[in-house]
């Protein structure tokens, strides 16, 4: 049996390796270093069945991706919960997503002889955070010192609007306990063609392949052939380039809005989300909840309120976050800007009414 069947189409792991390859600064070998999954998520449940047992522990970052939860535990994980700090202005100024803070010495207690996976993602999800090098050396040196593997899930990778550094690229030592995921369908735009890869130390990749062909044995060729081509010729027609400042501009001209209306938001560092605090909007204390609603927390109630009275959707960011931990994003609702503009001027012009609400 062809080993291209369930490790991915030849054609795209070649056109990875070459994208790639300058990036980490190191040549990626395409046969051994790279293999193709049913998506990003798929990718990491794979990554997750091939290395975490009964009893084993995996510290993620909140907010978090919800995915990671159910794919850690699927193999018996056990998840320690490390939160990002929002800024402390949060409620009343426009902050970067660089302000969300990680307390090392948390993520060090965190720590114990159980952990066997650290996940991060940068740029990260819902908040747009970019992690610093200095950020990723303080949290590599702890995986390096403890033996645990790193899990970076880097699929925005393409639209950074800060300096972006690659946690496979600080060290030889890091690189070799870390798997990189990437995304072709966050990449093009297309995230309903589920192409996604992993790249990462042989040794590594092996186990990641092997689960992957437990899991959905391959993925759909034909598109696998399409993202193939995007990659060879992505460089060609400047499309890296031009997606970033289209992205970045679309961001810009959303949160426009919000400067409109004095609502502080954390301005993204990279990806297509924005997160903007609505500690200044006062629901009617008589508004009728439906009571699914009302007895969740206020970043729910914003969400149905924006949607009944002006026709806008957002996601409350308390979903991801444990219980013990939501109640620091009950202000803030998370927008995605990665619609055409003509929707986003709609969604702006609904917004505006927000004023009979404020305080």
């Amino acid at each position: 049996m062809a080993k291209w069947r369930f490790k991915g189409r030849p054609r795209l792991k070649k056109a990875i390796a070459r994208a790639y390859s300058p990036l980490f600064g190191r040549d990626v070998d395409p046969e051994t270093e790279v293999t193709i999954t049913t998506g990003a998520n798929e990718g990491m449940l794979s990554a997750f069945m091939a290395f975490i047992e009964q009893g084993d522990e995996v510290i993620i970052f909140e907010p978090f991706f919800d995915q990671y939860i159910s794919n850690i535990e699927m193999p018996g994980g056990t998840i320690r919960y490390v939160a990002l700090k929002p800024p402390k202005n949060g409620d009343t100024e426009v902050s970067s997503a660089g302000d969300w803070t990680l307390d090392m010495a948390e993520l060090e207690k965190a720590i114990n002889p159980k952990t066997k996976m650290i996940v991060i993602n940068t740029p990260h999800n819902p908040v747009g955070k970019i992690f610093s090098k200095s950020e990723l050396q303080a949290i590599a040196d702890l995986c390096v010192k403890n033996d645990i593997l790193i899990l970076s899930d880097e699929v925005y990778d393409r639209l950074p609007y800060t300096p972006f550094t690659r946690m496979a690229t600080l060290s030889p030592e890091i690189a070799a306990q870390t798997i990189t995921v990437g995304s072709a369908g966050k990449n093009f735009y297309c995230t309903g063609w589920r192409v996604g890869y992993l790249m990462g130390p042989a040794n590594l990749i092996h186990y990641v392949s092997a689960a992957h062909t437990r899991i959905c044995f391959s993925s759909v060729s034909v598109l696998q052939e399409a993202a193939a081509v995007g990659f060879e010729r992505a460089e060609e027609f400047g499309f890296w380039d031009q997606s970033r400042k289209e992205m970045q501009g679309k961001v810009e001209r959303f949160c426009a809005v919000f400067d409109e209306l004095g609502l502080p938001y954390s301005k993204p560092e990279g990806g297509y989300f924005v997160l903007a605090n609505f500690a200044r909007v006062n629901m009617p204390d008589n508004y009728d909840f439906p009571p699914h609603v009302a007895e969740r927390t206020r970043d729910f109630k914003l969400s149905w309120f924006l949607i009944m009275k002006l026709g806008v959707a957002a996601i409350p960011p308390t979903d991801f976050y444990t219980e013990k931990n939501k109640l620091m994003a009950e202000n803030w609702l998370r927008f995605a800007v990665c619609k055409e503009d003509e929707v986003l001027e709609q969604a702006k012009e609904r917004l505006r009414g927000l004023r009979r609400w404020m305080k």
